[in-house]
């Protein structure tokens, strides 16, 4: 359920609404948009159906939302939601990059690859300090030494960073270095870490689970945003399927699909969501095309010395060259990079 409060209802009348619904033990959610406010409510909402909250004061409208995710709903928010990380605006005109390696390895590697994607035109710097393999043996990252690596290149290159949290235990720690927290999608249906960020101020990345639905994405996401955290960003990673060409199988038709259902904003990581080297430019064109507020792509200046995802990270030169195409789609479609 929402309630739309009229153009020019006051600070007191919203608070009143907001007090009517705690009343009985349900939790109101405020939105103040440019020219309406809309109060959200959470919890078995069916306790409010004979309550006459129409008569209260300054109330313009009560609406049912049918849709099982309500605070991400476009009943809920009609106009695009943009996330601002750290002054770096996503969901706007503008089509943000975000790119870097799967894992920093070292200063030098990190820095290289920062100084590389920043002169190509980059918006935020990717890479992984605490990484989900499937195999135990595997390089599981740098922990806080490469949160501190991260930080430092910020510092230097003044890009915000994103980097991903695989655990609760771990979101202060993250949420001291971090821009933007990554949710990956081995995590998606992680609740208890969901409601952990949620808890924070900080955007959250929320990618899609490698078998997950929309319905499903979009559910994770409101685990974030009714634990008060308005700041999510959904990124389409691939998703599982009987093809064995591709890594994953990327999900274009997600892109415009989503955003019907969501004001949140959406962005693509085609690194993962092919896993092939070869195909990522077009694949990221395609993103644009389509609609996406982002790319997500993994850049290494030495691919094949990577201790993660080397074969599908692009080199410098490369990415620089896909980022003067994307130019020109971007254009095409009305919306800059």
């Amino acid at each position: 359920m929402i309630i739309v409060m009229k153009s020019g209802s006051t600070k007191k009348q919203i608070e009143h609404v907001a007090e009517k619904i705690k009343e009985y033990k349900l939790i109101p959610h405020i939105s103040k948009g440019k020219e309406t406010t809309i109060i959200g409510v959470i919890g078995d909402e069916r306790i409010l159906q004979n309550v006459p909250l129409e008569s209260l004061p300054g109330v313009e409208k009560v609406m049912q939302i049918l849709k099982p995710y309500k605070l991400a709903s476009r009943e809920f928010k009609k106009e695009n939601s943009v996330i601002d990380v750290s002054g770096v605006k996503v969901g706007a005109k503008k089509v943000v990059l975000i790119a870097g390696p799967c894992s920093v390895e070292s200063e030098k590697q990190l820095f290289q690859t920062a100084k590389a994607v920043k002169e190509a035109g980059v918006d935020m710097l990717r890479g992984g300090a605490f990484k989900p393999r499937t195999s135990p043996y595997a390089f599981q990252g740098m922990g806080e030494d490469g949160l501190k690596i991260l930080a430092a290149a910020r510092e230097k290159f003044g890009l915000p960073i994103v980097t991903e949290v695989l655990d609760t235990r771990h979101v202060e720690l993250v949420n001291k270095y971090a821009d933007c927290f990554q949710i990956g999608a081995r995590n998606m249906q992680n609740f208890e870490l969901l409601k952990e960020v949620g808890k924070t101020n900080k955007p959250v990345l929320l990618k899609r689970g490698l078998m997950s639905t929309i319905n499903e994405w979009l559910m994770s996401a409101e685990y974030i945003l009714s634990n008060g955290n308005m700041n999510v960003i959904l990124c389409e990673r691939g998703i599982r399927t009987f093809e064995t060409a591709t890594r994953n199988t990327l999900d274009i038709s997600a892109v415009p699909m989503v955003k019907t259902l969501t004001h949140l904003p959406v962005i693509v990581d085609p690194s993962h969501g092919t896993g092939k080297k070869h195909i990522i430019d077009s694949m990221s064109r395609a993103a644009v095309a389509a609609g996406a507020d982002g790319l997500l792509i993994e850049v290494h200046p030495k691919p094949e010395e990577a201790l993660s995802d080397g074969d599908q990270s692009l080199l410098p030169i490369e990415y620089a060259k896909l980022v003067l195409s994307l130019k020109k789609v971007a254009k095409a479609i009305n919306r800059v990079i």
